[in-house]
């Protein structure tokens, strides 16, 4: 942790953040969510002027979660016929896309907000959206809704832990801990089966 604490008080912490979060659009397995809330608990039992670090922290992961999920969007959309026969062969993309049109067409993108806590949730939403070629405007705005509900939800569990419990491991893995049941709960309301509306 305190290797971690040297990180935060130096700018370096924001690209490592910004790049982690970033590219985890397209690996799944980068701990961005433990990353985020590691420097968060750092910077809380810091007694440098941490409030701007924790604003700071926030708006990095969520622009970097907007980017990352633009990249992904616009590559799905330019596809070509490998990607394209890649995703029809995903029943998780294809149930995906079907529901994220569905939500984008009543003007309502809560499943993008959803997803990015999800485990490759992002990935599924952001990929689904482009290889459909749902608009960008439609799209857009749910995501940086979504990133910056992620970013500051990861945040403040950060910070809160090491307010509570210090600038221990033990608060980043009680972060961590409620980051991954956010993450499963989002997961099972995905996957749950919505009842078709009549008309």
């Amino acid at each position: 942790m305190e290797s971690v604490g040297s990180l935060v008080g130096s700018p370096w912490i924001y690209a490592v953040v910004a790049l982690s979060v970033l590219l985890d659009v397209f690996l799944p397995v980068l701990p961005s969510g433990v990353l985020v809330i590691t420097a968060a608990t750092a910077a809380a039992a810091s007694t440098a002027a941490y409030v701007p670090d924790i604003l700071v922290l926030t708006l990095c992961a969520a622009t970097a979660s907007v980017l990352g999920d633009l990249v992904a969007y616009r590559l799905a959309w330019r596809g070509g016929p490998r990607l394209d026969r890649a995703l029809a062969r995903s029943r998780r993309l294809r149930g995906a896309q079907e529901r994220l049109g569905a939500a984008l067409a009543r003007g309502g993108g809560g499943l993008v907000v959803l997803a990015r806590f999800a485990p490759a949730g992002r990935s599924v939403v952001s990929l689904g959206a482009g290889a459909a070629r749902h608009r960008a405007r439609d799209f857009l705005p749910w995501s940086a809704l979504a990133g910056l509900t992620w970013a500051g939800y990861s945040v403040t569990l950060g910070y809160f832990g090491g307010q509570w419990l210090g600038a221990t491991w033990l608060a980043a893995a009680v972060s961590v801990g409620a980051l991954l049941a956010a993450g499963a709960g989002a997961g099972y309301l995905m996957r749950k089966p919505h009842p078709a509306k009549a008309g």
